[in-house]
């Protein structure tokens, strides 16, 4: 506050050295000695206030809070405005108008009498004075007007006829009033009477405030409307009080009416409407058209005498010439300033015209109604026009105090607006007790409670009318006035051709009947007929800036010629080089000439669409560049040495000319008419193909800077960068600052410098674009201004680093200079942390929701691990609690965890401190709240794994809610209330109650065995909506899975379908658990790669737009299904449950509408699921898996010496047998492979059909399809043998030799495959991957078993007998079983080498193995 008191002070005091040398001035030139005295008395006065004001305001600065040095302060600041007035009023001819004023002021108490004195002459000579004192006050009024633009002395002496004027014409008009029989009639009078004198008031005070400021903006257009009023009013009286011969009345108005608008084409330098230069064109039209009725029904009527109709048409003609003469004023006030010379002038603060006419409004509303003889109606009528005008101004100091940057303005206007608004609410009061009585001590109350609003509304006006706020007028040049002259020229024919046609008609239409007359109404109709044509073709040629367009495009077209000549010198390799300049020079001049070329489109395309006076000036300025960009890339190009290069050079400016030539040619199209919509396009269009070409002609220039070293124009743009900049993202950064590390580096090649350089420029300006927002956002404020100059400092930072390396490339092996540019590499990396740090402290709690969101996604993980466990039965409760133990703890702790939520809502509205709590608290109680959830699940105990799913889950869902919401509180931390993220944030939070909700019924149900398969099912099918929600979203997914994978995910469904089905036929809750669980699950998988496989980036958004609807189609049917089962459960009836067959009749359908759109997916890159190739592949790749998982559990296996239980080990039987099946499976797959294979051979001609004696390629086949036999029975093997080796008959050995068959044979049937197919296709590589995994897998087997083998050897207990004999017996038995073992070992080697020959016969030779 102080500083603006000091320099309020200031300009005070300057102020009154330049009053007190004017005041001595006018004293100096005045010829009356008194008038001299009174001036310099009257500006003593002002100097004294003004000491006493300083004084006052320094007092008031020392003790704010005083009320009564505030008081004074106020009386002070009257008491000067009070002096300032007297000494304005001194000034010569103000004090003229002041008598003036006063004068009328006296008259007017006339118009007070109780009763009216019977008039003493006729009515007719009534009549007739009052038309005489009419038509001279009109004309006193005009000269009024006409002398404020002259000499003081000419507006004393208008303004004294004025008066004299005034009073004549009042005594005239008590005269009629005493004629009126009627009180009501006379009433009226008198009213109308008031009204001419409170006009009469207002234009002496516009007169006098022109003569003041005669520069004052729409001080000319304040004077025209005061002096409308007075002629509007005149000749309301007249058309009440007079009757005339028929038709009289009319024409006299509207001449009046026409004398009154003639000063609006004597000075068009402001504008007279804010109508639009097209709208000109409109109201011209429209307004020709209806006076071209008029003036058909003017000799019309005045032919077959109807005065009524005679009367209509003057009146509708006088008004269409008013409008004329508006358009016409305003089109030639636009004409004149879009003439490039011209300044247009700029709109004030305020508008003074409003506040004016407000503040008189409201004194006259006022006037009525304390005015004793007003009935009930005017008082509210009155009151409506209070209130209507008080809050128009309360709006206009709003707009106002918004819109400017002065402090104490701000707050004056704030007061001033509230001050009006309080006196307006106690003068509303009173007219409501004054309506309810009309009482004389209501009257009084409501007379009171008027001063205050007058007063305030006069202090505001006053306020208002400071120069500061003023609006400033525009300069026309004798260019414009020239080109102005033509539209008025037209508009004054106009009027003095209609004022002589209706002065005809009054007299024709008492006379119809005289020839010469009507001849002469006949020419001054053609004449009115022919001044509008000439003004609708002045307005139509002087369209604004349609002149400079035509110019404009012959200098550009000129420009293009030029560079055409230089192209062909190029192109013959003779383009002299310029020597009187450098080319560091010349580059420069170009840049900035683009650069500035570039700036300019947007305003021509805004110019072009909507703003006419725009227009004219802005294509010149751009046809102003292209000379010396043609001269500048001329230079560029025979200073290049590269002929490739100097032909780009010359080809992108001659683009960038005729891109600008095309945009010139569409802004004359568009005008800058905002109705022609049909152009817009093609100017936007044309704007777009010129950014383009010098965003192009930018890039060229700044790769040839930097090649040779020159910098300037990088510099300049990062320095353009920081004079944006406000802010930058935390990303830029992280993924940029490793260019200022490669600059270091590349000390070493100092080559590699200009395009780094170029890169950190580019970087920079993107920092600089990304920025605003984190600087707006950040708290407190300190850290946005913090970050806004990190920023900047590390621009600076950025500009001393290229300019080093332009300098280092010149010279690359100057020591020095490579010293610098490390010392400013290290310098701007520093800096980059800074502006790290900066950011970091700013979004504390956006740093804390991400780290609590990481946290959140790890424990959903753990909680799926958790799930496994507990579907798998092996997830067991510690010790023996019940689940009651745990219940209310998961109780208070997801309350809490509601607590966090709201906290979470409220903190992205807050700040970023409330936030990071909320995040942190939500966090660790989620981990809470999932730790004794899984305690309780595990005191269920392993024997209901369902019910131990149903409860994870149903945390699971709170969990997922919880990263929704954190993600949701991150987006809308520090937006605006009714920011769309706000919504989101909403709507997370409702899920997140939903699911906590969920939970709290979970758990309640958990011990209730009646109820709580169906609560499970509710927590699925809301589950299901929510991951459907999710699914519908725009996001896309992260990563993309293959056709195979979905389609695989969607046979989960069919599954789960029919268990729903069978859960909804049996109603037991055991089965609705499990169903919920599985369907859970289905969906979820579904969901996800059917989302992730349509997202692929080579499927076609027809096909991903089918996936994702019948994705969506698949679950709601699915939704109805379950929600199907629920129904069956409260209501088990016959009907319903047939219902069920047709809800999982929908959800097939939809399942094959999946499958195939998965097929559909298939592009190049992707297999046929069905191809056996591919089903090889995976069978055999799942086959490995297999082998690999019963290996391990061979190896935990601890033999024991009891006969095995069969049923211990189930899992690694079926593991084996799992494999075998996947092996079976690959083999068909791999026979089905080859057949086909074998048919395409046949179809290409590579083999004939197959003979009977076919040897070589017959034998291939053979081979194949016996490599396949060898493989089965190599896995039925190996399926007896673990079968045997579970159940404890046979041996390990038996198990190994089994596996090793089986490797050995897959690697036959892989030879077979090879010997004929394509050795370098795909489906070829793919399948010997999954075979020798297979071999992998069963090599790890072996390796399993013969571990298994090797313990078992040393614990095998062997039962020695005790008896002597048996004990004998038993060492011979032994002994000959070993003989028997090594003489069948001894056969089975023999029998395995003649097997083999045999087999050796049958192999193709390719299989043979070389003979070694």
């Amino acid at each position: 506050g102080k500083l603006n008191e000091g320099i309020a002070a200031r300009e005070t005091a300057q102020a009154l050295k330049t009053l007190a040398q004017a005041a001595r001035g006018v004293a100096a030139s005045t010829t009356d000695p008194k008038a001299a005295a009174a001036m310099l008395d009257s500006a003593r006065d002002v100097m004294e206030g003004s000491a006493l004001l300083i004084h006052e305001a320094k007092e008031a600065l020392i003790s704010p809070g005083d009320a009564e040095s505030q008081q004074r302060l106020a009386q002070v600041a009257k008491a000067v405005s009070h002096s300032l007035n007297n000494c304005v009023n001194c000034l010569p001819g103000q004090k003229d108008v002041d008598m003036a004023l006063k004068s009328i002021g006296e008259a007017s108490k006339k118009l007070l009498l109780e009763t009216i004195p019977p008039s003493s002459k006729s009515f007719q000579e009534a009549q007739s004075e009052l038309n005489q004192t009419a038509a001279d006050l009109n004309q006193s009024a005009g000269e009024v007007v006409h002398a404020s633009r002259g000499s003081s002395s000419q507006l004393a002496v208008a303004s004294g006829k004025f008066s004299q004027d005034f009073d004549e014409f009042l005594d005239a008009g008590i005269e009629m009033a005493g004629h009126t029989p009627k009180k009501d009639d006379q009433i009226q009078v008198i009213g109308n009477l008031k009204n001419i004198s409170m006009a009469s008031s207002k234009l002496l005070l516009a007169a006098k405030s022109l003569s003041v400021d005669p520069g004052a903006a729409n001080a000319k257009n304040l004077l025209a409307a005061a002096a409308r009023a007075v002629t509007d009013s005149i000749n309301q009286l007249i058309t009440l009080c007079t009757q005339q011969a028929p038709g009289q009345k009319e024409c006299d108005n509207a001449l009046r009416e026409l004398e009154a608008v003639r000063g609006m084409l004597d000075n068009p330098n402001e504008p007279v409407s804010d109508l639009s230069y097209f709208d000109c064109i409109e109201s011209v039209m429209e307004n020709s058209k209806v006076l071209g009725e008029s003036m058909a029904g003017i000799s019309q009527n005045c032919k077959t005498g109807d005065v009524t109709a005679f009367g209509e048409c003057v009146g509708s003609a006088s008004k269409a010439l008013c409008g004329l003469t508006e358009a016409a004023g305003q089109a030639s006030y636009l004409v004149g300033v879009s003439d490039p010379n011209s300044q247009a002038g700029h709109q004030g603060l305020v508008d003074p015209i409003q506040f004016a006419k407000a503040n008189q409004a409201i004194q006259m509303a006022c006037q009525n109604l304390v005015d004793p003889d007003s009935s009930p109606s005017q008082v509210l009528s009155a009151a409506t026009i209070v209130a209507k005008h008080t809050s128009a101004l309360c709006n206009a100091c709003r707009l106002a105090s918004s819109k400017t940057a002065n402090p104490v303005a701000k707050r004056h206007f704030v007061q001033s607006a509230k001050e009006v608004a309080n006196s307006t609410a106690n003068l509303v009061k009173t007219i409501k007790a004054l309506d309810g009585d009309f009482s004389e001590e209501n009257r009084n109350k409501c007379r009171v409670a008027t001063a205050p609003l007058i007063e305030a509304v006069e202090n505001l006006t006053t306020f208002a009318s400071n120069p500061e706020f003023a609006s400033v007028p525009a300069q026309i040049s004798n260019e414009g006035s020239a080109a102005q002259e033509p539209i008025l020229q037209s508009a004054r024919s106009m009027l003095d051709s209609s004022t002589h046609l209706l002065k005809t008609a009054r007299s024709l239409v008492i006379n119809p009947k005289d020839p010469p007359t009507w001849s002469v109404l006949a020419g001054h109709s053609r004449t009115v007929s022919d001044s509008i044509k000439s003004l609708i073709t002045a307005i139509r040629d002087k369209a604004p800036g349609q002149r400079e367009c035509d110019t404009s495009i012959d200098n550009i077209n000129k420009c293009i010629r030029d560079i055409e000549q230089a192209s062909l010198a190029a192109v013959s390799q003779n383009l002299p080089s310029r020597d009187d300049i450098s080319l560091e020079a010349l580059q420069e001049q170009l840049t900035s000439t683009v650069q500035e070329i570039g700036h300019l489109i947007d305003p021509i395309s805004t110019a072009a669409r909507g703003e006419a006076a725009q227009l004219g000036h802005k294509v010149t300025q751009l046809a102003g560049y292209f000379e010396p960009l043609i001269t500048a890339s001329v230079g560029v190009a025979s200073k290049l040495k590269d002929h490739q290069q100097q032909m780009t050079f010359l080809d992108q400016t001659k683009t960038l000319a005729e891109s600008a030539l095309q945009m010139l040619y569409a802004a004359k199209e568009g005008g800058g008419n905002p109705k022609a919509c049909h152009t817009h396009d093609a100017i936007a269009e044309a704007a777009q193909l010129m950014k383009e070409a010098v965003d192009d002609i930018m890039v060229t220039l700044n790769e040839a800077a930097s090649e040779v070293g020159m910098v300037g124009g990088m510099v300049d743009s990062i320095a353009d960068a920081m004079g944006k900049v406000s802010l930058c993202s935390l990303l830029w950064i992280d993924s940029h600052s490793v260019f200022f590390h490669q600059m270091t580096k590349s000390v070493t090649c100092p080559e590699e410098l200009g395009g780094l350089a170029s890169q950190v420029t580019v970087d920079y300006s993107q920092l600089a674009l990304q920025g605003r927002l984190a600087a707006h956002t950040a708290e407190p404020e300190e850290i946005g201004f913090q970050i806004k100059t990190r920023v900047q400092e590390l621009g600076h930072g950025c500009i001393f680093l290229v300019q080093k390396a332009g300098a280092l490339q010149i010279t690359p092996s100057d020591s020095f200079t490579k010293r610098e540019l490390i010392e400013c590499a290290r310098n701007v990396t520093e800096k980059v942390s800074l502006v790290l740090s900066a950011l970091q402290a700013g979004n504390k709690g956006t740093q804390a929701c991400i780290t609590a969101a990481s946290a959140v996604s790890g424990i959903i993980a753990d909680l799926d691990t958790t799930i496994m466990f507990a579907s798998a039965g092996t997830l067991n409760a510690e010790n023996d609690e019940s689940f009651a133990d745990h219940r209310e703890n998961i109780l208070k702790t997801a309350k809490a965890l509601v607590e966090d939520t709201k906290m979470l809502v409220s903190g992205a509205a807050s700040g970023q401190d409330k936030l990071a709590q909320a995040a942190q608290s939500s966090a660790k109680t989620i981990t809470q709240l999932t730790d004794v959830v899984k305690l309780g699940a595990a005191s269920i105990g392993s024997d209901d794994p369902e019910t131990q799913v149903v409860l994870i889950n149903a945390v699971k869902d709170v969990a997922k809610a919880l990263a929704e919401l954190i993600g949701a509180t991150k987006c809308a931390a520090g937006k605006a209330a009714d920011d769309p993220s706000m919504y989101q944030l909403k709507g997370a939070a409702k899920v997140m109650v939903t699911n906590v909700t969920s939970l709290l019924k979970t758990v309640k149900a958990v011990e209730d065995e009646a109820t709580r398969g169906t609560r499970a099912l509710e927590a699925t099918i809301e589950c299901i909506k929510q991951e459907l929600t999710l699914f519908q979203s725009r996001d896309i997914p992260d990563k993309s899975t293959t056709p195979e994978e979905f389609i695989r995910m969607t046979k989960g469904i069919t599954t789960a379908t029919a268990k729903a089905v069978a859960a909804g036929n049996s109603a037991r809750q055991e089965d609705i658990i499990h169903t919920a669980n599985i369907s859970r699950k289905a969906i979820s998988d579904m969901l996800t790669t059917c989302k992730q496989a349509a997202y692929h980036p080579e499927v076609n958004d027809e096909v991903r737009h089918r996936a994702l609807m019948f994705g969506r189609e698949c679950t709601t049917g699915y939704i109805d299904l379950l929600e199907h089962v629920l129904l069956v459960l409260q209501k088990p009836t016959p009907e319903q449950k047939q219902q069920l067959a047709a809800c999982s009749k929908r959800v097939a359908g939809a399942v094959t509408e999946l499958i195939q759109s998965a097929e559909a997916m298939k592009g190049s890159e992707w297999v046929d699921p069905e191809d056996p190739t591919v089903i090889a592949e995976t069978e055999l790749l799942g086959a490995a898996a297999s082998i690999e998982a019963a290996a391990k559990k061979l190896e935990q296996l601890k033999p024991r010496a009891k006969p095995k239980q069969a049923d211990e080990t189930l899992d690694f039987e079926e593991q084996i047998l799992e494999a075998a099946k996947s092996i079976a499976a690959a083999t068909s797959a791999l026979v089905k492979s080859a057949s086909a294979a074998q048919r395409e051979l046949v179809a290409q001609g590579k083999v004939g059909s197959i003979p009977a004696n076919a040897v070589d390629d017959g034998q291939w086949s053979q081979g194949l399809i016996s490599a396949a036999r060898m493989v089965a029975a190599a896995t039925s093997n190996l399926c007896e043998a673990a079968n045997a080796s579970v159940q404890g008959h046979a041996s390990e050995e038996k198990l190994i030799s089994s596996a090793k068959q089986v490797a050995a044979s897959t690697a036959q049937l892989l030879v077979a495959c090879k010997v004929k197919a394509d050795q370098d296709s795909e489906a070829m590589r793919r399948l010997q991957a999954a075979g020798n995994a297979v071999k992998r897998a069963s090599d790890n087997l072996v390796r399993a078993a013969q571990k298994a083998a090797f313990d078992k050897v040393d614990d095998d207990n062997v039962v020695v007998k005790t008896k002597f004999v048996g004990g004998i017996a038993q060492i011979i038995a032994a002994q000959e079983e070993m003989l028997r073992k090594e003489r069948e070992l001894e056969e089975a080697r023999k029998k395995l080498a003649q097997i083999r020959q045999q087999q050796y016969k049958f192999l193709p030779s390719e299989l043979r193995e070389d003979d070694n």
